[in-house]
């Protein structure tokens, strides 16, 4: 579609006219019942809000607050915002009192809407510290009061407007530069107070422009990740500039909605696959004895069948290089295991991995899972049972893909090839010489870069933060990674969660916590040592080890599973070995110990257990 449009608000005319009455998006009014919204109702409906939001001072570049979870209210405010001109703050409904008071009053937000009266509680309640902000619209349908106004009543208002001034949202659409700002989001960082990232109509729509993986208008998409968020948000341009339609779900009800949907495509997080993975496993192990055996039956088949696919077509990871001879016998005894393989893995197919494809609405293409890193187990466990998984890689400041894998380059364990159009650096993370691209730069791990259209403006009212982020103009990812032997990259870590031990050893923690999160006696941990003799982790028991043991043998139980798993059988160094555990009181918490994209808040979890973590070292 390159060139169709400069901003998003022709992006929003040109699908209308496009695809006007096919459904755009679809909310769940009924049990069991999906209601459906064509295109050109979509964007009748929203030019409507655009036009009550211009006549409510509403002006070009403005920043209109969006504080609400997925619904089709949601997509209603967003495209209102746009269409006139200005950029939208958003935020989940789960937003906190800090939040409330830094971020409206750091964005200047005069106008904002609101999901529903919870939401609105908390604005009234902080009041006080947010003088700027002087109008409040509630999304639930409900009659505006002297509080708060009415959603459904502004479009209804919005119309009559139109009436009269029918180039009132026009007007405003044509002052959008495609350099302009659409959205600033607030990044739930794990030090200070967030900041504002200024994402501009250009950086959202070159992700559009470059999408490697083939979306058709025929997609039924099922949306379940907080929309406020970059990823999730670009996966709704997605299906807006390709026809297809959008289902807002939650997790409430996101195991019924698969089996009504019957999803084609969804952006996902890891922990929706883990949860999901831990599920199956579940109701496999309380089976029947014969039940179990032949489903290990079957994955040993499958698992060993798609290896040897990816091996013969070199998709399979790979960190070295492999000498031609050696590449050459390997795939010729590929050949000959997929031969003896294939009708075994096509029995098992039928007989079991079609009934769970089933469970999960049976037509799924394939899944984006980002916002954190995918254990490989359950990475390869997928793709092995004929659900595609098509891991990514970036980060709300590059709008979010840096790489993605396709259908073409899946390559389980890493996190594909780069994005069309960007750029990507690694360097030394002591001295900053370039890895690569470079003559022997592949398999050397360092600091990712990156340059592309997708790189933010920079941090709302915060220079040195923006100058902070960039280095000769290249954005600092933060990440360290390497580019594998197929031209994929793989995520090793952060640069600031490297645990630097009492030795004077750097520690990743990530692939450490992966790998423990294997043990099917763990739900969550995080791995600590800094500045200690060895590692240690605090660790949630799961459910199954919750149930089956007492407190007496379950701390020795998980420890003595870690050991087995981060060993140096296993690859590990000694020095990256779990030497003892703290059993965690409680889960952690989106908000408390989690961001929204659910990645540890390290100095948090740190500060909140500081006395436990000190204890594990006397």
């Amino acid at each position: 579609m390159k060139n169709e449009y400069s901003n998003l608000g022709q992006l929003f005319q040109f699908a209308s006219r496009t695809y006007a009455d096919k459904s755009a998006f679809a909310y769940r009014e009924k049990e069991n019942k999906f209601t459906e919204v064509s295109y050109s109702e979509v964007l009748f409906r929203a030019t409507c809000l655009s036009a009550s939001l211009i006549k409510l001072g509403v002006k070009y570049q403005d920043r209109v607050g969006i504080f609400s979870d997925n619904r089709i209210e949601w997509i209603l405010a967003d495209m209102a915002v746009i269409l006139a001109g200005a950029c939208d703050v958003p935020r989940g409904s789960d937003v906190t009192d800090g939040d409330i008071k830094y971020i409206i009053s750091h964005a200047e937000i005069e106008v904002l809407f609101v999901e529903n009266k919870t939401v609105l509680k908390k604005i009234q309640t902080n009041y006080s510290f947010i003088p700027c902000l002087k109008t409040v619209i509630l999304m639930e349908n409900d009659a505006d009061n002297k509080d708060y106004l009415s959603l459904n009543k502004l479009i209804q208002e919005g119309e009559n407007y139109l009436r009269k001034e029918p180039d009132l949202v026009k007007n405003s659409l044509s002052r959008i530069c495609s350099e302009d700002l659409f959205t600033i989001i607030y990044t739930s960082g794990t030090t200070g107070n967030p900041k504002g990232v200024m994402l501009s109509h250009n950086n959202l729509i070159s992700q559009i422009e470059n999408l490697p993986i083939p979306i058709s208008s025929e997609e039924r998409i099922l949306s379940i990740l907080p929309v406020w968020h970059i990823f999730e948000r670009i996966f709704e341009m997605v299906a807006i500039s390709s026809g297809s339609c959008t289902y807002y779900t939650d997790v409430r009800n996101l195991k019924q909605d698969m089996l009504l949907v019957k999803p084609t495509f969804m952006a996902s997080a890891p922990r929706l696959w883990e949860s999901i993975y831990s599920g199956l496993m579940n109701k496999i192990n309380a089976g029947s004895k014969f039940a179990k055996v032949l489903f290990h039956i079957g994955y040993f088949f499958s698992s060993n069948m798609n290896h040897s696919i990816r091996g013969m077509v070199n998709k399979n990871l790979k960190l070295d290089e492999t000498p031609i001879l050696m590449d050459v016998l390997t795939k010729l005894f590929l050949i000959l295991q997929i031969i003896i393989l294939w009708p075994f893995y096509k029995l098992f197919d039928l007989l079991i991995f079609t009934k769970i494809r089933k469970i999960l609405g049976g037509n799924f293409k394939g899944t984006c899972s980002g916002g954190g890193a995918l254990p490989l187990h359950i990475d390869e466990f997928f793709n092995n049972i004929g659900i595609p998984v098509l891991e990514g890689y970036g980060l709300t400041e590059t709008s979010p893909v840096i790489s993605v894998r396709t259908f073409e380059n899946l390559v389980p364990g890493t996190v594909g090839p780069i994005y069309p159009e960007t750029e990507v650096k690694i360097v030394d993370l002591n001295n900053r010489s370039q890895i690569y691209p470079g003559e022997n730069g592949l398999g050397k791990r360092g600091e990712i870069l990156v340059k592309g259209k997708q790189v933010m403006k920079g941090y709302y009212n915060n220079t040195e933060a923006t100058e902070n982020a960039m280095e000769n103009g290249w954005f600092k990812t933060g990440d360290i990674g390497i580019m594998t032997y197929n031209h994929c990259l793989k995520i090793i870590g952060r640069v600031k969660e490297t645990i630097v031990l009492l030795g004077g050893e750097n520690v990743e923690p990530v692939p450490i916590e992966n790998n423990i999160l294997h043990s099917e006696l763990v739900e969550q941990c995080m791995v600590v040592g800094q500045d200690k003799k060895f590692l240690a982790a605090l660790v949630y028991p799961s459910e199954i080890a919750r149930i089956n043991y007492g407190n007496g043998e379950i701390k020795k139980r998980i420890l003595n599973d870690i050991k087995k798993i981060i060993s140096t059988e296993n690859g590990f160094k000694s020095f990256e070995k779990v030497i003892d555990i703290y059993l965690l009181p409680k889960k952690f918490e989106v908000g408390e110990e989690l961001t929204a994209k659910l990645s540890l808040k390290r100095h948090v979890i740190t500060e909140k257990y500081t006395e436990e973590i000190e204890n594990l070292y006397r």
